[in-house]
């Protein structure tokens, strides 16, 4: 099993943090936001790695190499400047990724065990997306549980998830969005979902990322 980082994003709500480093390479507890992804995975037993690029890539290559000083192999899947958005960047790895692959989202933070996602079962087609609690920047949600009605509460895309190569079947290269292409996948009976309740932070703004980097201090000190 491998696993995708997407790092390729522009980090245009992090600015000035990011005029000159990619969003996954800004730090928590003292190290890059995708070197806490790549311990937790190679943990769970994960040490194959695709990291996509673009803004800035060259700081995540220089940083984590061949992957080696970690213990882990990275290749990178190198995107136009602009990017291709996440499932143009999935499409243009696929290549590299084999049938079955876990994807997360470079730019979050969360201590979801990871190796839960390698015993699920997925066909031909399919996918699994972890969702979590709405948070204040998201209080609408993005998808419904597939168990429950269309009309039921929606809970927002955790930005972790597993696919099989062929949910991307027929789409062409080129910039695809990830959501639209879930929902629709969702409306087929071809996404599995489950809902985490644990810690998840979305690092969109310098604000969230400064109260994160706080609150975990904190937490070191009353432990």
């Amino acid at each position: 099993m491998k696993a995708m980082i997407l790092a390729a994003g522009r980090g245009q709500r992090m600015m000035p943090l990011t005029a000159e480093l990619p969003k996954p390479m800004l730090k928590v507890q003292g190290k890059p936001l995708i070197e806490h992804h790549i311990e937790r995975l190679k943990t769970a037993g994960i040490t194959d790695f695709i990291i996509n690029l673009a803004w800035q890539g060259d700081k995540i290559r220089a940083y984590f190499g061949d992957g080696s000083r970690l213990g882990v192999h990275i290749e990178y899947s190198q995107e136009p400047e602009q990017g291709l958005e996440t499932a143009g960047g999935i499409i243009q790895a696929l290549p590299l990724l084999g049938e079955q692959f876990i994807v997360i989202n470079g730019d979050i933070f969360t201590d979801y065990d990871v190796s839960s996602l390698l015993h699920i079962h997925l066909d031909a087609g399919e996918a699994h997306i972890v969702l979590v609690e709405n948070p204040a920047h998201n209080p609408n949600g993005d998808f419904t549980l597939r168990h429950l009605s269309a009309d039921s509460p929606k809970y927002t895309f955790s930005g972790i998830s597993r696919f099989h190569q062929q949910f991307f079947a027929g789409i062409t290269a080129g910039t695809h969005r990830l959501g639209p292409l879930l929902k629709s996948k969702l409306a087929e009976h071809v996404v599995s979902t489950e809902l985490y309740i644990g810690n998840w932070d979305d690092i969109g703004t310098p604000e969230r990322l400064a109260q994160l980097n706080e609150l975990l201090i904190e937490q070191q000190k009353t432990h």
